[in-house]
């Protein structure tokens, strides 16, 4: 499948393109970006358009300079002497690097289901991973795996801190599994050790080692979904893809479901960065085989029989974030990149379920709200 046309945005809506390669020595300058204050109380993508406006009208140049990598990451783009991405993604990259991690709501949800913590050795990673878990009442339950954002739970921010996971599924007939980890590794195999990320092979962990740690203690029906907010939300939908039969629904909450091209490289690469990883670590170069093979855009036929929720919001803060921080550009961007990967799927007569608020700026507040919406969907497709 050929990638689509150029990227832009064009009436609020971001459009997929290919990673330009013009053959110069030049990389763009990143500027740095000021922190305004609070957004004004309107939908973002506006605001998002004038700025990549104004981004795109700077063409002022510095010689790149060279690195021992092969490949660099710079805010404007990836370089190697001979390679520039557009820096109509400037924006992006800092948008998302600036605010990987959503902010807390203001009150903790209570404790209600029994909870336990499962420590899984992970032979591909060599080191235990923790998980913590809510038990169903009885075995024979399916599972859902839930995936949390940039900080991997191990900042304190995450479904088990920040919302009412443990009420919510206090009578539900399913086994809840939150991994402990993964910050800023988009929770994907790696084809390198990084000496700041380590060593990372969560789709190993996350398809095979994981599920068969508790299939074995919880005794499950063997049937699971998957589901992930911000920067595990296209995680979920590629190791959806990638799991084969191992997950039969997947959930994608406020995120960028695409990689590969120049927006895809730009986001994913920016969510690396932040952690200090090299993504060139991770999937090699940019745009190359491997950031395609994790595009769920490009094997979107590997979704078919599959109940695929999707939600994101304008990014107008509302009563849904319950007095979370917002972070409008964050959330509109995802909601381009959501409702354009929707419409993806429907164009190849999928039926994705797809919410588009008119109101949520990317806070646990909207995030849960999605979370309880999309259960019934996840439920009725594992047996829940």
């Amino acid at each position: 499948m050929s990638l689509c046309r150029p990227a832009a945005f064009a009436s609020g809506s971001l459009r997929r393109g290919p990673l330009r390669r013009p053959a110069n020595d030049y990389a763009r300058r990143c500027k740095p970006i000021h922190n305004r204050g609070p957004e004004p109380q309107h939908t973002a993508a506006p605001v998002l358009r004038a700025a990549v406006a104004r981004n795109t009208s700077d063409t002022a140049r510095s010689t790149a300079r060279r690195h021992h990598e092969p490949w660099e990451f710079h805010c404007g783009g990836w370089y190697n002497g001979r390679v520039s991405a557009s820096r109509i993604w400037l924006l992006l990259v800092c948008a998302v690097a600036a605010t990987v991690v959503a902010v807390r709501p203001a009150a903790a949800a209570p404790e209600l289901a029994e909870t336990t913590v499962l420590d899984v050795y992970s032979p591909a990673m060599d080191r235990v991973v923790s998980n913590r878990v809510i038990p169903a009442a009885h075995a024979g339950a399916p599972t859902l795996y839930l995936l949390t954002g940039a900080g991997g739970g191990q900042d304190g921010i995450s479904w088990w801190d920040d919302t009412d996971v443990r009420e919510f599924f206090a009578d539900k007939n399913v086994n809840v599994v939150m991994p402990i980890g993964g910050a800023f590794t988009l929770y994907t195999d790696w084809i390198a050790d990084d000496p700041i990320a380590g060593r990372n092979k969560w789709q190993t962990y996350l398809t095979g080692e994981l599920p068969a740690a508790v299939d074995a203690r919880f005794a499950t029906s063997g049937r699971n979904a998957i589901a992930g907010v911000s920067m595990s939300a296209g995680s979920a939908i590629d190791l959806a893809i990638q799991g084969g039969d191992r997950y039969s629904a997947v959930a994608s909450y406020s995120g960028c479901p695409w990689t590969s091209d120049a927006a895809g490289v730009a986001m994913a690469g920016a969510v690396v960065l932040r952690g200090g990883g090299n993504p060139a670590n991770m999937w090699g170069v940019p745009g190359g085989e491997v950031w395609r093979a994790h595009d769920p855009y490009l094997h979107a036929e590997r979704l078919r029989g599959k109940t695929v929720y999707l939600s994101a919001a304008s990014g107008v803060p509302g009563v849904i974030d319950r007095n979370g921080l917002p972070s409008p550009v964050v959330e509109a961007i995802a909601s381009s990149c959501t409702a354009a990967f929707a419409a993806h799927l429907s164009r190849q007569g999928m039926t994705p379920i797809h919410v588009d608020r008119s109101a949520g700026s990317h806070t646990w507040g909207q995030f849960q709200t999605d979370l309880h919406d999309s259960w019934p969907h996840l439920a009725r497709a594992i047996g829940a």
